[in-house]
């Protein structure tokens, strides 16, 4: 009886064994099948989806025993299946990550159970899938508003690929919308660290962000240093610069800055301008306190209209100056036409203008 009782042990261990094995050949006939028939665009979602569900279904059960659960292309094709359908699954979210979860996991197992290197290509296939899910997921989210999903989601595929400047610029650009300033700052300046051909737009938004919605001018001063050693023929990062000095009730130091950069480039017109409007855009200031001024107080009136003057007389020579180098400098002239008008300098005021109305058009 002993020896009739195991026999009957072993021939089961081999049919199980057996069975095991033919569902990963089961597995591998269905990508087969999927990618002749279900893999054409004209193939609805749900079908696709069915298929690669039958699929998977046959990895489940060779990894669930011990035998086959050995075998690096169980887990390749569950790889396969798992991001496959990752990919395709735009009809929920919960799935299409669930999916994601299991591909990322067999690709684990995969690349540690293939020691020859049979694999290579459906692994290296499933990570492409896995990869471009990510991005996709991504994408949904976008189009759907759901920004802080995007944003993980962009992330995340940057963790896959840390050279892919678009998923940085995309995270950026979802944190933005989300209003989550801080990491879309994080997320541009990566794209920057890359050497983006974009850097210079997004070194002009990290910095009007930091201003505008952040309210700090020290990192915004920290920033520009930054952006000017890389870029310094922009000429509006040093305004910006000396606004803020300005801002802060230290034109001198705003002043300081211009005349070195003027100094060390004297037939650069841009600076004469900027030093101009140091002293113009306190007199716009000091116009918009005038304008609160009760017309009854003729007095306080005339004295904030003195003051005006006094700067507007401290802008002229640096506007004209900028003429002198670049006769067709639209900034210098749309100022001093401003300055003329104000004045009711007339004579100026049209010779101004003819040379304004001579400009080609933008």
């Amino acid at each position: 009886m002993k020896r009739v009782f195991l026999s009957i042990v072993l021939a089961g261990a081999v049919s199980s064994a057996f069975a095991q094995k033919s569902e990963v050949t089961a597995a591998k006939n269905d990508w087969g099948l999927f990618q002749l028939t279900s893999s054409s665009a004209s193939t609805p979602l749900a079908k696709k989806l069915e298929a690669l569900a039958k699929g998977l279904a046959h990895t489940d059960k060779a990894i669930a025993d011990e035998k086959s659960k050995v075998m690096p292309e169980a887990w390749s094709y569950r790889a396969l299946f798992a991001s496959s359908a990752a990919i395709l699954d735009s009809t929920s979210t919960a799935n299409a990550d669930a999916n994601l979860k299991i591909a990322q996991d067999a690709v684990v197992e995969a690349k540690k159970l293939d020691t020859k290197g049979s694999e290579k290509d459906n692994i290296n296939l499933a990570e492409t899938n896995i990869s471009n899910a990510v991005r996709n997921g991504g994408v949904i989210a976008y189009n759907k508003k759901d920004y802080k999903t995007a944003y993980a989601k962009f992330v995340a595929a940057t963790v896959i690929n840390p050279n892919d400047t678009a998923m940085y610029l995309n995270a950026g650009i979802a944190a933005r919308l989300n209003e989550d300033y801080p990491n879309m700052i994080s997320q541009f300046k990566k794209v920057i660290s890359l050497n983006s051909p974009q850097s210079k737009d997004l070194y002009s938004e990290i910095i009007s962000t930091t201003l505008a919605k952040q309210k700090d001018t020290t990192a915004a001063l920290a920033v520009i240093k930054e952006a000017s050693a890389k870029f310094p023929e922009n000429t509006d990062w040093i305004k910006t610069e000396t606004q803020i000095y300005i801002d802060r009730g230290d034109a001198a130091k705003s002043e300081q800055m211009l005349v070195a950069l003027a100094t060390k480039e004297p037939n650069n017109p841009n600076y004469q301008v900027l030093l101009g409007n140091i002293y113009f855009s306190q007199a716009l200031k000091l116009q918009a306190d005038r304008n609160k001024i009760d017309p009854k107080k003729v007095k306080e009136f005339n004295e904030v209209t003195g003051k005006m003057n006094a700067l507007l007389d401290k802008s002229l020579p640096f506007y004209k100056k900028a003429l002198e180098v670049d006769a067709k400098n639209q900034g210098a002239l749309e100022t001093l036409k401003t300055i003329y008008a104000f004045r009711n300098d007339t004579k100026n005021y049209e010779d101004i203008k003819k040379r304004l109305d001579a400009l080609p058009k933008q």
